[in-house]
């Protein structure tokens, strides 16, 4: 199958929409699949082979973020060029209805479209306003997924209509076999995430440090990311901040590997969250899992079966339930066991023939659409 995918985000800011659709790509390619993907990147940028670059993205402000997208002029004939170039079979394009290429391409595309909604946003008034200018673009969509209920309410609520639920893929054995790192095991707590975002939680996990390295004094904290370190920990007291190990971007072998390494892995993301892309993660590398009860983590974790749960932006209840994992290595193995059992619903193996099932259904219907107009075209050429 020859399958074209369009990824909104600029492919040099790391994200989990970009994670997801290079995972996508990459699964199917292994599969045998022909797979090109559109999306925004610098010039600079090294791109894989399978990435078309769409031009340079521009930050704007989206969903409670700062988000790099592509559009205009210039954009809308690099989409018209990739598709006919690429002749493909199914057009599977990532939040169509964000000011970006989804939405140029749903413009553009004929033939089989696949759209999958990531975002989750119960109260977006720009999603409410644009729907008019979005409705003919969205209509041309033969099937919708979204990566969890709550990015399908946020669909169905603004947009109408309704999705497939398919959750983010993740390889799972990636994570499981990766070797720990002796230097980061030993009484850690890890963050992986933007330090610069608020939503993101650092700020809420750091109100919770000093009590928690005060009672924990062996404890430490690794933080991977990009942003100002300095301003992360300003907030402490200055003899704690040694106890904060800034380790910037890392590669996907050190992500697996900090995660394999840690005691507790801590997701302090205080909104906006439709999934959680890390949870897995850190769940199919075997790390005890500690979030924010948001309701799409809260869905990831099982309700709390295979992850602990915290108030919201509570820095005390943080503090009081990392101080007990830390100190409950049965808890940490018990939750360890969960996660990594409840995590292989979220498997490429099967996130993947779930998306696959979904691109069949849509190209066997056009298929079937097609012939019976040759059929019906060549019954009026005959008089019958």
């Amino acid at each position: 199958m020859r399958i074209g995918i369009v990824c909104p985000y600029s492919w040099d800011v790391p994200g989990g929409v970009q994670f997801h659709i290079r995972d996508l790509a990459e699964h199917l390619i292994r599969l045998g699949h022909e797979v090109s993907v559109l999306a925004p990147a610098d010039e600079e940028t090294p791109l894989p082979p399978y990435v078309v670059s769409a031009g340079r993205a521009v930050p704007v402000p989206y969903n409670g973020s700062v988000a790099r997208l592509n559009f205009g002029f210039l954009s809308a004939a690099r989409v018209r060029r990739w598709l006919h170039d690429g002749t493909f079979d199914v057009v599977h394009i990532h939040e169509p209805a964000s000011p970006s290429l989804g939405l140029l391409t749903c413009w553009a595309a004929s033939g089989p479209i696949v759209a999958t909604f990531h975002t989750s946003n119960p109260r977006s008034r720009a999603m409410i306003a644009a729907y008019p200018i979005l409705q003919p673009a969205l209509e041309k969509i033969s099937a919708r997924i979204a990566v969890s209920e709550y990015a399908r309410r946020t669909l169905v609520e603004h947009l109408g209509g309704d999705a497939v639920l398919i959750p983010n893929g993740v390889d799972v054995d990636f994570f499981a076999r990766a070797e720990p790192k002796k230097e980061w095991q030993g009484e850690t707590l890890g963050f992986i995430g933007r330090i610069d975002e608020p939503r993101k939680g650092l700020p809420v996990l750091m109100r919770a440090l000093p009590r928690i390295l005060t009672e924990r004094p062996g404890a430490r904290l690794l933080v991977a990311g990009r942003g100002d370190e300095e301003e992360a920990v300003a907030s402490l007291p200055p003899e704690m901040r040694s106890r904060v190990e800034f380790l910037g971007m890392v590669s996907d072998e050190d992500k697996a590997r900090l995660l394999r390494s840690v005691d507790v892995y801590v997701a302090p993301n205080t909104g906006g969250e439709s999934f959680g892309i890390i949870l897995v993660e850190a769940m199919s590398a075997g790390a005890p899992v500690l979030a924010a009860n948001l309701d799409a983590f809260a869905q990831v974790l099982d309700q709390g079966g295979a992850g602990e749960l915290f108030a919201n932006e509570d820095a005390d209840a943080l503090a009081g339930a990392a101080i007990r994992l830390l100190g409950d290595e049965t808890r940490r193995a018990e939750l360890s066991a969960r996660g990594s059992s409840h995590v292989r619903r979220f498997d490429w193996s099967t996130v993947g023939a779930d998306i696959l099932a979904v691109y069949e259904t849509v190209t066997d219907g056009a298929a079937a659409v097609d012939t019976d107009e040759r059929v019906g075209g060549l019954r009026a050429r005959l008089g019958l």
